[in-house]
């Protein structure tokens, strides 16, 4: 019988497993929703300089005191 030892190179001192796997995947998904966040903000920020431009032109418009 042959002694493969190989499983034990992912085994702490204490006898638990190092999370490698669940750091990745959690790293990845950190990853996933900071982007999906900065995209929310990029749309944000552009649907907030639309509705700037658009009071600023109403303003422009509406002053009565250039007629």
């Amino acid at each position: 019988m042959a002694i493969d030892d190989d499983f034990l190179d992912d085994i702490e001192e204490s006898g638990e497993t190092i999370p490698q796997e669940s750091d990745i995947e959690s790293n990845e998904l950190n990853n996933k929703q900071a982007l999906e966040q900065a995209q929310k903000n990029l749309l944000a920020r552009k649907r907030i300089d639309a509705l700037m431009e658009k009071k600023r032109l109403k303003e422009l418009l509406d002053d009565s005191d250039d007629w």
